[in-house]
Order: C-alpha cells, then sequence, then structure tokens
C-alpha cells in the first residue's frame, strides 16, 4: 500500500503521510507502521536505524547528511537491507513540511501527505528534489571511512587524552549525591538505549529474576526497562528522550545538569508536577548514572547498552570520550558490562542444541527408531524447536506435552513433531 509503478522508470513511487522531527528519537514515539520519517540527522546511527524499522517506516526522507564518510558507519546500511529507501533532501524542504505539519495539527491531523515520484518530492503545492541514497553510495562511503580510520581514531585519542588530563581532578573526590535510596548491597543494572540494548537486556532475564537489582535508567533506558515488563527504581538524564509515561511511573527522577546548574530538561519534569533531584556534573547522563551508582553503594554495576567504542560516541556526535574513560577507570572494579551478553547466550544455546541433538541421536540409535531419528535431526534445527519458550525446553517436571505458543500457525505434522521430540527428550533424561 502507498506505492504504485512508475510505467517509465519502473521505480515503484511513495506516497503515504509524512511526520517531521529534529529528533530522531523523539519523532519515533510518534510514527506508526507504513508513515513516511522525515528527518534531520547527520550520520544516521545504528540505534536510529534500527528504531525506525522497528517502527515499521515506509521510507525515510533525510534532510540532514545521511552518511558523510568520515568514519564507517552501519546506519544507512540497515535500512536500505530492511528495504526501506532513503532519500536524501535538505534543509529547506525540512522546513517548509515541518511546517506544513504544524498548521496541520492545529486541525487535529497528524502528519502531511507527500508523494516520491522520479525524484521529485510532492507536497500539495510545494515540490523539491530529492535524491535515493543507495547501497552503492553507502558502500563507496563506507570504505572512505574505513581509509580514513586511522586519522579519525587519532583526533578521538588525542581529544580524549586532552580532556581526561583535565578533567581528572573533577572525577577524584566523591560527586555530591542528593538524598537517594542507598544501593548498598545491592546490585544495580543500567540501562541505556545503545546498539543491542534490547537483546542483551532480554538475555539477562534470569540474572534480574534471581538477583532483583535495582533497576536504573538512562533516560530512554527507562521506557527500555519498561517495555521489557520491569519497573525503574531510578531515571538518570538530561529527560530528552524518555516518555511522559516513564516519568511518571512513581519511580526516584535525577535530571542531570550542567556543571554551573542550568538544566533543561528540569521543565519539563516541572510541568508534570513530578519531584525530582538535581545533579550537576561534567560527563554524560550515563556516565552521572554509572557514578550515581557507585557512590550509593552498589555491590556490582552491570551496564547495558552502554557506550564503549568510538563509533558509538562519533554516532552521538561527540569527538572524543573522556568522562566515560574517567569513570571506568573509577569504578571498574565493580563495573561489569553486559554489552554484547546476547550473542555469547545465542552462541551457548545454539550449542546447547547440538549437544542435544546428538544425545537424541545416540537414544534413538540405540533403540532402533530410524524414524524417530528422522523426527529428532529436523526438529532440533527448526524453528519451531528454536521458538519454543524455555519452560518447554529446559523444565522437564511439570512441562505440558502440547505445541508451543509462537503467536504462529503450525501444521499438523509440525505438532505432532513437537509432541513426540517432547516426549523423547523427557523419557531418555536428556535436558
Amino acid at each position: 500500500m502507498g506505492q504504485s509503478r512508475n510505467w517509465r522508470t519502473g521505480r515503484a513511487d511513495i506516497k503515504g503521510t509524512a511526520k517531521a522531527g529534529l529528533s530522531t528519537k523523539r519523532l519515533l514515539e510518534k510514527l506508526k507502521p507504513g508513515d513516511i520519517a522525515l528527518l534531520l540527522h547527520n550520520n544516521l546511527d545504528e540505534l536510529s536505524a534500527s528504531g525506525l524499522i522497528h517502527a515499521g517506516v515506509k521510507a525515510v526522507v533525510n534532510c540532514g547528511v545521511t552518511m558523510n564518510g568520515h568514519y564507517p558507519a552501519e546506519g544507512p546500511r540497515m535500512l536500505i537491507h530492511a528495504g526501506i529507501p532513503i532519500y536524501q533532501g535538505d534543509q529547506d524542504l525540512f522546513v517548509t513540511l515541518a511546517k506544513q505539519e504544524a498548521e496541520q495539527a492545529v486541525q487535529g491531523k497528524q502528519g502531511v501527505e507527500i508523494r516520491i515520484c522520479e525524484g521529485v518530492l510532492h507536497c500539495g503545492e510545494h515540490t523539491a528534489k530529492v535524491s535515493l541514497f543507495t547501497e552503492r553510495d553507502w558502500h563507496e562511503l563506507y570504505m572512505e571511512g574505513q581509509a580514513k580510520l586511522p586519522d579519525t581514531l587519532n583526533a578521538f585519542i588525542t581529544n580524549t587524552l586532552v580532556h581526561a588530563s583535565n578533567e581528572s581532578v573533577q572525577w577524584l573526590e566523591p560527586m555530591s549525591l542528593p538524598a537517594l535510596r542507598s544501593l548498598s548491597g545491592r546490585y544495580a543494572l543500567i540501562v541505556v538505549r545503545g546498539s543491542g540494548y534490547k537483546e542483551d537486556l532480554s538475555a539477562l532475564q534470569a540474572f534480574i529474576n534471581e538477583y532483583e537489582p535495582a533497576l536504573i535508567g538512562v533516560d530512554g533506558g527507562a521506557d527500555a526497562l519498561l517495555e521489557a515488563g520491569y519497573m525503574p527504581d531510578l531515571i538518570v538524564g538530561d529527560m530528552d528522550s524518555v516518555s511522559d509515561g516513564a516519568l511518571c511511573c512513581g519511580c526516584e527522577l535525577v535530571v542531570h545538569a550542567y556543571p554551573d546548574g542550568r538544566a533543561p530538561g528540569l521543565k519539563r519534569v516541572h510541568e508534570l508536577g513530578l519531584p525530582v533531584q538535581i545533579i550537576p556534573a561534567h560527563g554524560t547522563s550515563e556516565d552521572v548514572a554509572l557514578l550515581t551508582a557507585y557512590e550509593l553503594g552498589a555491590e556490582r554495576i552491570i551496564a547495558v547498552g552502554s557506550h564503549t567504542s568510538m563509533i558509538d560516541f562519533l554516532e552521538k556526535g561527540r569527538k572524543g570520550m573522556a568522562s566515560t574513560l574517567l569513570v571506568r577507570m573509577k569504578i571498574g572494579s565493580k563495573l561489569i558490562d553486559a554489552k554484547g551478553f546476547a550473542l555469547l547466550y545465542t552462541a551457548r544455546s545454539h550449542k546447547r542444541r547440538s549437544e542435544v541433538a546428538k544425545a537424541w541421536l545416540r537414544t534413538l540409535a540405540s533403540a532402533g527408531l530410524a524414524a524417530g531419528m528422522l523426527i529428532a535431526v529436523a526438529a532440533c534445527w527448526s524453528p519451531l524447536y528454536a521458538q519454543a519458550p524455555s519452560h518447554h525446553r529446559e523444565s522437564e517436571q511439570h512441562a505440558p506435552v502440547s505445541a508451543p505458543a509462537t503467536g504462529h500457525t503450525h501444521s499438523t505434522d509440525q505438532k505432532e513433531i513437537w509432541h513426540v521430540t517432547y516426549r523423547i527428550r523427557h523419557h531418555s533424561g536428556v535436558e
């Protein structure tokens, strides 16, 4: 829907409702499947690309520089591979469409209707030229970024070390904290909406359930916790990307202010009528959250979605990571970085399935059940087995002998495979 094939060029025209946002993070909150995202975003990062894909947008019109070739960025490639076309516009186009959207909002309408045909964007009587950002464009700029990587890294290291030297004194003394609940003797789990945060948070479910750590969301990380079914204990940040719903969930709130006390995010929290504390500090809100947990006496600090590499910081528009380097040096003995944990967990699960398959084959072979062997092999590597809920895969007791409720429709044969393979595993004693 919303696309028609142009008979002269063979290319699909794009039409639909466009919604604009100066902040891509905030725009994601109002996008609906099938919308066209109108951005002013330089160097589309992986997290934004992932959010746009998850939102189900039909296309992206970016009036910033989608990729400048200063470093190898993956965001544009992710969108292209997801089948989401990227059109490059200019700032005048963004201003025009954002203004029209604001006028529509006064009338109670969301977004503006646009059509993109043969490199021209049409919105009412207004037209503007746009160009399609292709995979070839991405590859050329990616290779350019790779070639520049040594120089980029050198500049990043220099910036980091110079600022670290200048700021080191500020991090030597304990950070002055407002009255907050102590974390003495507890683990603290800090969630940042960085790359891979959803997968890593999901992989830590067993740990969270067993240890019940204090849950701290850094800005939008609070929404990540809520979406995963957890209630934050504390939200720390400048409050630029956290939702009103998260702010009103009843947890403690700390606004990260500039060292001189200015706190732009404070106004928003006051408008919601919520009690809030302020921490003036250098560095990022992520740094402040880590230090807060440390100063509150957390026994261990587990970081999810944290920013740790040069690319992470360049994608945030930062030219160095001085404060992060200093904070991690200070709290390193207590810090456990869970970035990428889901990759290890997935690998472990795959190895476990392989070991289970071999055990099944040995058991079945000894019983002479050739037909059952084929079923076991097919089931072990089938999507059905991979999708089975963990309590079916790992518990031998009280597990109902029924096909897993995965939200997909399974044929009678698939259900029968599930029944047979479960009984074989149960009676063979294989876990």
